[in-house]
């Protein structure tokens, strides 16, 4: 029976998870510091990795990448837009990776910290903290790589004959990539947390 719950409660808690990353990424613009647009979508992702494991993760993260292409490819997103238009396939391939990896690789990182029996609270915090660090790193780290790599030609471009290495840290990432990084390790440790505390007594 209990393992039953805990697939079901598995089950709800992704569900709720895909939808709140759906949402967040969708009109994630709408949330602004000043001039700058709050990402939050990177915190539902990085909960489901600490939930529900590097499977759950990815999930959410390939949810995300959906969600990307499907915006680049409807011209939501100006930049992604043109990149579809440059190399749909590259483009396609890259949004998916950086999401999958960015939901993955917090999952594999609060395992490894976090093993079997050996929950105390230092672990989890310190567990949950290199997760949340990891997802916008994962996630802008692949960004930055596969833009340089597979549309070098493009970034040039838009570089407007600056040096393409500050344009991409000014530019592309910049402000926006720390206030990401920010906020998911102030958000994404408490309230992973206390959905963990819930749960296991909900399945106990």
């Amino acid at each position: 029976m209990k393992r039953r719950n805990r697939k079901v409660l598995y089950l709800v808690e992704l569900a709720m998870l895909v939808a709140l990353v759906v949402v967040l990424q969708i009109f994630g613009g709408f949330f602004k510091i000043g001039t700058f647009s709050l990402s939050l979508v990177l915190v539902p992702i990085v909960i489901g990795s600490i939930l529900l494991g590097a499977k759950g993760g990815a999930i959410l993260g390939g949810v995300f990448g959906l969600v990307v292409v499907i915006q680049c490819a409807t011209g939501i997103d100006p930049g992604g837009a043109i990149l579809i238009a440059v190399n749909p396939f590259l483009t396609v391939l890259l949004c998916m990776l950086k999401g999958i990896a960015a939901g993955f690789v917090p999952g594999v990182i609060y395992r490894a910290i976090i093993k079997k029996n050996q929950e105390s609270h230092a672990r989890m915090a310190v567990a949950s903290v290199l997760a949340a660090v990891s997802a916008p790193v994962v996630n802008t780290g692949i960004f930055i790589i596969g833009l340089s790599t597979c549309f070098n030609s493009t970034l040039i471009e838009w570089a407007g004959g600056t040096n393409a290495l500050v344009y991409i840290i000014t530019g592309l990432v910049g402000v926006n990539f720390l206030i990401e990084l920010f906020i998911n390790i102030v958000v994404a440790p408490a309230i992973s947390t206390i959905i963990k505390v819930a749960t296991k007594n909900i399945t106990q």
